[in-house]
């Protein structure tokens, strides 16, 4: 008998689309923003739509699988940099396919009893996790929408895995521009920030139209049009502000590929695409850590 723990090989890895049982409440003809970054990542949990839809960006944003890998390079330094600071519980909001090292992977790599509470509204994204995670007791899943944060702040897994009165690790990596101004997304970040304690630290990554040619912008925003979560382009200074009552630190609020190994791969020919990525900490004045030095 198949480890009941594992998804199904003919689920996440068919060659096949119509091979693959749908899972209740998705719409395959529809593209998935968490699918299709999946894609970008070389991944196989993703639809024939979600890949149509990735290529037509990919086609004005050449380097955009270079990106994706650097965006998912800043999540998993924000978080070995975050546990080298003693945290020990994360919240991960807008989690995407898992793709390995995962947050919890990184963190109980450090902190074996580190505890990783994962959010997101897909309902692929969920059940995967449900089943990787089904033996994990300090890591839960849930499907819930960023959009309603109290739903997530009063969900029986967050109450068992979460202690707001110690310092926590919030990520909401590549997620906050799928979130239209009108559903305030200061308000959700807002809502999780204020509840963190001193020694707390935000990740955060968005695409921003600073230094984006506005072609690109354009055509990023019709792709995702017919997605089920539209691409919102912020300035620096919109996504500045997510991190109202932090301290940014080093190397502040930055391209994202400068936080990437090979981030000199970008300078001869820089992205079409500018991702922005940065840190901020919840450390009384005079504490700030400089993570671009470690």
């Amino acid at each position: 008998m198949a480890n009941a723990t594992e998804p199904p090989d003919h689920w996440w890895h068919a060659d096949d689309d119509q091979d693959r049982p749908i899972p209740i409440g998705v719409d395959p003809t529809i593209p998935s923003p968490a699918r299709m970054y999946d894609y970008y990542l070389r991944g196989t949990t993703n639809y024939a739509a979600d890949r149509e839809a990735a290529e037509k960006a990919l086609s004005v944003v050449p380097s955009g699988r270079r990106i994706a890998r650097a965006n998912r390079y800043f999540m998993m330094r924000a978080v070995l940099a975050m546990a080298d600071q003693g945290i020990r519980q994360f919240i991960d909001l807008g989690t995407g396919i898992p793709t390995s090292p995962s947050v919890h992977e990184l963190a109980q790599a450090i902190h074996p009893n580190s505890s990783v509470l994962y959010v997101d509204n897909d309902a692929v994204v969920a059940a995967h996790n449900r089943a990787l995670l089904a033996t994990n007791e300090s890591v839960k899943a849930i499907q819930a929408d960023i959009r309603e944060p109290d739903s997530i702040l009063h969900s029986p897994e967050l109450q068992d895995l979460i202690d707001f009165s110690q310092p926590v690790g919030l990520l909401f990596v590549a997620v906050l521009h799928f979130i239209r101004n009108s559903e305030d997304p200061l308000g959700i970040v807002r809502t999780f920030t204020s509840r963190m304690a001193p020694g707390s630290y935000l990740a955060l990554s968005h695409i921003t139209s600073e230094g984006t040619d506005p072609s690109v912008v354009s055509t990023i925003q019709q792709v995702y049009a017919q997605a089920s979560a539209p691409a919102v382009f912020r300035t620096k200074a919109e996504i500045h502000m997510f991190f109202s009552g932090l301290e940014l630190v080093q190397p502040g609020l930055v391209d994202v590929t400068r936080w990437f190994p090979q981030a000199a791969m970008f300078t001869t020919q820089p992205p079409a695409l500018r991702f922005l990525a940065g840190i901020g900490s919840k450390i009384p004045l005079g504490h700030e850590t400089d993570l671009e030095s470690e």
